[in-house]
């Protein structure tokens, strides 16, 4: 195998147990997700700087960090190694004049769900699986679809009735089986747990397996060498099922293992919608996320009302400083952040995807 990847072993979130990473695993004993292990210190010794120089900007420049053994096979469509934009005209309008956005729309299937999928799918395929399931809002499924067909498997994709026809349109193009539910995504994912077994699926649900989260850290690896690793001041990101939050705050660990930066992290910011905000009433309390009843709004990927990691998401505030906010149309962030201090958001997909809210609005 032509590859350098460190992965050692997984680890339950919540009790530490080991479980063997070179198997299909979903989540641990203990109903938590399984996060991946690397031998950080003999990655280091060609994952450096300095090496980053040769390889190409996508995502899988960071392979000695990602979970796919053979590199030979990796199925790759463009995913990673995204913009990240100045934005002066919004600063000014915001009173924010160091504020950078991480434009994910231009990844395979025009969002950064592309990441994690890809890391999740290749990840899959070398551990045996070839019938894939998940429960989507949309993008995810999206992704899972394209890179699924990519390598000759078969995917089942179960979303809420009310998902933009665009996402039903991508997948069903991709060769997906599609089955619009009723309910909203925690509906959908309750479809794929009844039903894995008995249809061989691979369940690639948010968190439910170790390797989705790996892809999408490397949002954090990418941000950290765009600003030759001087971590911004304030992340603030859009969470729904938070990967990409827990992935970036386990990207900084491992960066500071191996030796690229210090201590310093940016305050880690949850940003949910006022219709939706499981994440925002538990910080505000004090105590663990509950599900939120009636959950609406019209960003149909924030539309989660219990997330399987939301105490690795809430983990990953507090312990940076950050905090969590519910924004409507017309709420305003103040007070939060300074002026001065460098700030970075995410265009997470594109909007086309999403006319029928956009007419809604106008």
């Amino acid at each position: 195998m032509n590859s350098n990847s460190r992965l050692t072993h997984l680890e339950c979130s919540k009790t530490g147990k080991t479980y063997d990473s070179e198997v299909l695993q979903n989540l641990s004993a203990a109903g938590a997700p399984l996060l991946a292990r690397y031998d950080l210190e003999a990655a280091s010794h060609t994952l450096t700087k300095e090496s980053l120089k040769g390889r190409q900007w996508n995502m899988w420049r960071y392979r000695e960090v990602l979970p796919v053994r053979n590199a030979d096979r990796i199925l790759y469509l463009g995913e990673g190694g995204t913009p990240l934009h100045c934005a002066p005209r919004l600063g000014k309008q915001t009173g924010f004049p160091n504020l950078m956005i991480k434009d994910e729309s231009v990844n395979p299937t025009g969002s950064f769900k592309a990441r994690g999928l890809s890391a999740a799918i290749n990840a899959a395929f070398e551990r045996g699986a070839t019938r894939f399931a998940i429960p989507s809002a949309g993008n995810a499924a999206g992704a899972m679809s394209a890179y699924v067909a990519a390598g000759g498997g078969e995917s089942f994709v179960f979303m809420p009735a009310d998902t933009p026809s665009a996402f039903v349109i991508e997948c069903r193009s991709f060769g997906a089986h599609v089955e619009l539910v009723d309910g909203l995504i925690s509906d959908c994912g309750k479809i794929v747990a009844s039903r894995k077994e008995q249809e061989g699926w691979f369940d690639v649900s948010t968190l439910k397996e170790p390797y989705r989260l790996e892809g999408k850290k490397t949002l954090g690896y990418e941000i950290a060498e765009q600003l030759g690793f001087d971590l911004p001041d304030v992340i603030l990101y859009p969470t729904g099922g938070g990967t990409g939050l827990i992935g970036m705050w386990k990207a900084f660990n491992e960066m500071e293992q191996l030796g690229w930066i210090g201590s310093k992290r940016p305050r880690m910011v949850t940003v949910q919608a006022s219709g939706c905000a499981p994440m925002v009433r538990a910080f505000e309390e004090g105590t663990e996320a509950r599900f939120w009843e009636g959950a609406h709004t019209s960003a149909s990927g924030l539309r989660v009302p219990g997330a399987v990691g939301d105490f690795l998401i809430l983990k990953a505030v507090r312990e940076s400083g950050g905090t969590a906010i519910a924004v409507t149309d017309e709420a305003m962030e103040k007070g939060l952040v300074g002026s001065d201090e460098r700030i970075v958001l995410f265009n997470t997909g594109s909007g086309y995807k999403y006319l029928e809210a956009l007419g809604s609005s106008s």
